[in-house]
């Protein structure tokens, strides 16, 4: 699976993209597992409410399934203007 980073997110973490090999079941989990890498990992992922994150290029909740997911995306909420 393909996990990537934007914006701030991609900064923190510093890179815009990695392949996992194991298979989380959720978004959640795969947030944790991401969280208990590195403290690069956790200080991008520490306030959840100021991320968005998108499966297959579809917006997602962090309670998705992640079963047959290609891609996960992770960057912060977007304004208009």
């Amino acid at each position: 699976m393909d996990v990537l980073y934007f914006a701030w997110v991609r900064e923190r973490i510093g890179v815009p993209k990695e392949r996992i090999d194991h298979a989380p079941a959720t978004v959640m989990d795969l947030v944790n597992d991401l969280r208990a890498r590195e403290d690069r990992y956790a200080v991008a992922f520490s306030d959840l409410s100021a991320l968005r994150v998108a499966v297959d290029q579809e917006l997602s909740d962090f309670d998705a399934s992640l079963a047959g997911a290609r891609e996960v995306a992770f960057f912060p909420p977007m304004t208009g203007g």
